[in-house]
């Protein structure tokens, strides 16, 4: 008999991190019965109220029996002013001693008759724990919750600094089109993500992609049929072995927002959709980080107004400036709109704040998806068969929305190239093609999304593409 085994799961802090951790711990625990996963958790010091409901229900109810969730100790004293990069670096750093005090305390209490400590699954952010894996004497996964094409950057930012004789950073605004091997398409330097076109970001994920090579193989958030060109340019032999095992989606995630004002909020946005007709409603929502200045606010509202079109709108505000803390819900919305917008819309459309995204994209009503393109919320749109139209915020969205809708057609483009550190607004012009565009209910974009729906589907049943995938991931955990 295989002698169990026992995987410790280290994501970052941020929600969408913490929910696609949660994710493969319980598809992996649920394929082998001798595979037993801790998750230790950061808490951050802004934790949103979804995000402590979120984490609480884990505590609370264990997801499975072979999974256990540890919250580390909170570190005191973080810098909240600090760009993201630094802040994101002394958070994870912060935190080393701690992780390695829970895994002692793993393994001390261990016997022959225990699970034996079999390796580290980490966070792309949390490569810093690969030395407290090496301290045991353990190998090191990563969880890559992003698409395999911004994997592919990360490992070529080297190349692109030797080939162009420049740093990534450089290529800010850039009409200058890249070869990446990742991409059947060159990319136009203006659409590479935020996150390394400052001269820090670039340093920093540099670091990070020297670290991903010290790992043993890759878990991606993918599937082969959504990035066959991709994963193929991936398995080079100079990469780690990745393994493909997308969509990891939590479909219950809207079930954490469990209090009595997330759950009547809840019922009042289906309520209103079910009185609406058939795949008539565009949904407007731009991840947990996503919010707008009021000049950009303004321009989405004209441009919904005038469109005609049936809408859902999460809108959220903007957190204090310098600050890297979550967006939250307006307290009165009058003041950041048109005048007279709520009146004029109120037959055609609802403006809320928190959204129950997942509830909403799998309602019939709605037809098309405005999206950031963060990749969990790009994954539920194509597992739902809803289109996007592409209006990349932060992170590496500018990425993927290139790929949704230069390499795979799997979108329509807002402004790909849009970021929310500069002063650029887009129109309401823009705005309105682009809504009636995802709209179009016979269109090719809408074709291919409901196919790589089925596939995404198919990819996880028994001899699908990830199914497979994950089999020889575990193989490697219990040779």
């Amino acid at each position: 008999m295989e002698k169990a085994s026992h995987l410790v799961v280290i994501p970052s802090g941020r929600i969408g991190h913490l929910v696609s951790a949660v994710e493969i711990s319980k598809l992996l625990v649920s394929r082998h019965d001798q595979l037993f996963i801790t998750v230790l958790i950061m808490k951050l010091p802004f934790d949103s109220k979804g995000t402590e409901a979120y984490r609480a229900s884990l505590e609370a109810s264990p997801v499975l029996p072979r999974v256990n969730f540890i919250t580390l100790p909170k570190v005191p004293d973080l810098d909240k002013h600090l760009s993201s990069h630094s802040f994101r670096n002394q958070f994870v750093e912060s935190h080393k001693t701690h992780v390695k005090n829970a895994v002692a305390e793993l393994t001390e209490s261990q016997s022959d008759s225990r699970p034996r400590l079999a390796g580290f699954v980490i966070d792309m952010f949390c490569t810093t724990m690969i030395d407290v894996a090496d301290d045991f004497g353990i190998p090191t996964y990563m969880f890559f919750t992003s698409p395999a094409g911004f994997l592919g950057l990360l490992f070529n930012l080297q190349r692109i600094r030797d080939v162009y004789g420049k740093d990534v950073s450089e290529f800010k605004d850039s009409d200058t089109e890249l070869y990446l091997p990742t991409f059947v398409n060159s990319v136009p330097g203006r659409v590479l993500p935020s996150a390394v076109l400052d001269k820090e970001g670039a340093e920093t994920f540099l670091s990070y992609a020297k670290r991903f090579t010290e790992t043993k193989g890759i878990l991606v958030n993918t599937f082969k049929e959504l990035e066959p060109h991709a994963l193929d340019s991936l398995s080079d032999g100079e990469t780690p072995p990745l393994y493909p095992v997308g969509p990891m989606l939590n479909l219950m995630s809207d079930e954490t927002q469990s209090g009595s004002e997330q759950a009547q909020r809840k019922s009042d946005i289906l309520e209103w959709l079910d009185d609406q007709p058939p795949s008539s409603v565009v949904f407007l929502c731009f991840g947990s980080m996503g919010s707008f200045d009021e000049d950009q606010v303004r321009e989405i509202a004209l441009g919904l107004e005038r469109s005609g079109l049936r809408f859902l709108w999460s809108l959220r505000q903007p957190p204090p400036k310098g600050t890297v803390v979550s967006p939250g819900d307006y307290s009165d919305l009058t003041g950041v709109l048109p005048e007279g917008f709520l009146d004029r819309t109120a037959a055609m459309g609802k403006v809320i704040g928190w959204a129950p995204q997942v509830a909403i994209l799998a309602h019939p009503a709605v037809g098309g998806f405005v999206s950031h393109c963060g990749w969990n919320s790009t994954l539920e749109s194509l597992w739902f068969g809803v289109p996007m139209a592409a209006w990349p915020v932060y992170a590496e969205q500018q990425l993927n929305a290139f790929e949704l809708v230069r390499e795979l057609g799997l979108a329509v483009a807002i402004k790909m190239d849009y970021r929310r550190d500069t002063q650029v607004v887009v129109s309401a012009e823009e705005i309105e093609r682009g809504i009636r565009e995802v709209m179009e209910h016979d269109s090719d974009v809408r074709k291919r999304v409901k196919e790589m729906s089925e596939k995404s589907k198919k990819a996880l049943t028994e001899g699908g593409s990830s199914h497979s995938s994950l089999e020889h991931f575990l193989d490697q955990i219990f040779l």
